[in-house]
C-alpha cells in the first residue's frame, strides 16, 4: 500500500518556515448561558482588550510580531479565565490588568514565561 505525500512547490525546502506573527496569543471569552463556569463571567472581553491595546502601545503589534485574538471555549473552564501562546503552547490563568500587563512585558515582549500565572496542567474544563 502506497500513502500520497504532497509535494512542496519547486525551489523550495522542506526546512522550517517562518511563521507570519512570532507569538500568536489567544483569550477564551467563551460565555455560557446555561450558567456553568466560563471565561467570560470573568472579565476575559476587558483581559483581550487591555493586552490588544498593550501589544499595541509597546510596538508589538503586526506581522512578525505579536497578534493578540478571542477565542471561543478552550475547554479549561476550572482555570478561567485563560489566554495561551503559541508557539510557546503556554497557557496562563490571569485575574486583574496587573497580570495581563506582566504577560505582555515578559513573556509577549521579551519572552520570559511568566510562571507564577501559568495554568495548572491538571485543570481542564
Amino acid at each position: 500500500m502506497t500513502h500520497s505525500t504532497s509535494s512542496l512547490p519547486a525551489g523550495t525546502s522542506a526546512g522550517p518556515i517562518a511563521s507570519y506573527y512570532q507569538r500568536h496569543i489567544f483569550f477564551c471569552t467563551n460565555e455560557r448561558q446555561n450558567g456553568d463556569a466560563c471565561c467570560a463571567q470573568h472579565n476575559a472581553a476587558a483581559a483581550f482588550e487591555r493586552c490588544k491595546s498593550q501589544v499595541k502601545a509597546a510596538g508589538l503589534s503586526g506581522p512578525g510580531q505579536v497578534r493578540v485574538n478571542k477565542a471561543g471555549c478552550l475547554d479549561r473552564c476550572a482555570a478561567g479565565p485563560v489566554a495561551v501562546v503559541y508557539p510557546d503552547a503556554v497557557w496562563y490563568s490571569y485575574v486583574d490588568n496587573g497580570d495581563i500587563d506582566e504577560i505582555v512585558e515578559s513573556h509577549l515582549k521579551n519572552a520570559q514565561v511568566v510562571q507564577r500565572l501559568l495554568t495548572p496542567a491538571h485543570l481542564g474544563r
